[in-house]
């Protein structure tokens, strides 16, 4: 059960002091049973003149901070301190009727699984590729449907780190093989739901073991992969980035049914477009040796 560090520091730079609106951050992570938060906290340059915390629709943990004057830059820099608990093995308790792909959801969750199910992005060519994982015998096995995707794109697609906000269309991702973390969920979570799964997008940090180990990507920065609901077994996490089935290495901080609605900072300023430079981003993973083990 490592402890995972986390401190990620943005800063955005302009020409001229401006005045900056509201700002929303996603940065704390979700409780639960597989990751406990042990300490969060979070440091801005200038100081925020007033801040309150809610609960998105989602459940997700959301800081509200508002400045009241001007500045020719704006920091924002969070620590955070967790408990991770890495799932011993991939075998999950998925009831025994949905072990054979098509299933059908339990009638009292299909309400809430609803909005997760329905393809967001419409598209033939993405239907398509899709439907190849899926057997012509109609023996497809979930477990092997799902695996196989997963790998699929982490193995037939290049990764591109790519710093505008947005996430490209799935279609897109298809045709240019290639896309960030945040486009490779989204792609999974499409073909997912044009089977008829239901998936989520998840935002937050990965683990690298080593800066040098070119094999895990996305680190650096914040990280993006999704979840697939299973009767018996729950919400199991794909990242497809990485090749990676479970938490191994994952933080998850938010839970959303699109990209766009689990942003880890936005906000606004007034001003001129030419008056933004630019923007920084900085994010480092690292663990704290084992009680008994000395530090490297």
């Amino acid at each position: 059960m490592p402890i995972f560090n986390v401190r990620h520091s943005t800063t955005y730079r302009y020409r001229r002091p401006v005045e900056f609106g509201e700002h929303r951050l996603l940065f704390r992570p979700r409780d639960s049973h597989d990751q406990l938060l042990l300490g969060a906290e979070l440091a801005t340059d200038p100081a925020p003149a007033r801040s309150r915390w809610i609960h998105d629709v989602f459940g997700n943990c959301v800081a509200i901070l508002g400045f009241d004057r001007p500045a020719p830059g704006l920091l924002f820099e969070t620590r955070i301190r967790l408990d991770h608990t890495p799932r011993a093995e991939l075998v999950f308790d998925t009831d025994r009727a949905a072990l054979r792909y098509p299933f059908a959801y339990p009638a009292d969750e299909l309400p809430d699984l609803a909005s997760t199910m329905r393809p967001h992005y419409p598209d033939d060519t993405v239907t398509r590729w899709a439907l190849r994982f899926v057997r012509a015998d109609g023996k497809t096995e979930t477990g092997h449907l799902l695996m196989t995707l997963c790998y699929a794109i982490h193995e037939s697609f290049a990764y591109a780190r790519r710093n505008e906000r947005g996430t490209q269309p799935p279609a897109q991702t298809l045709a240019l093989r290639r896309g960030t973390c945040r486009d490779f969920a989204l792609l999974m979570m499409e073909c997912l739901r044009v089977l008829g799964f239901a998936a989520r997008f998840v935002s937050g940090y990965v683990y690298v073991p080593g800066r040098d180990d070119v094999t895990i990507r996305g680190g650096g920065s914040t990280h993006a992969w999704c979840e697939v609901y299973l009767p018996g077994a729950g919400w199991i996490e794909f990242d497809p980035t990485n090749g990676i089935i479970g938490n191994r290495d994952l933080i998850r901080v938010a839970v959303a049914r699109d990209p766009a609605q689990a942003i880890p900072l936005s906000g606004t300023y007034t001003g001129a477009a030419e008056d933004f430079l630019g923007m920084d981003v900085a994010v480092s993973v690292t663990t704290e040796p084992a009680v008994g083990v000395p530090a490297k």
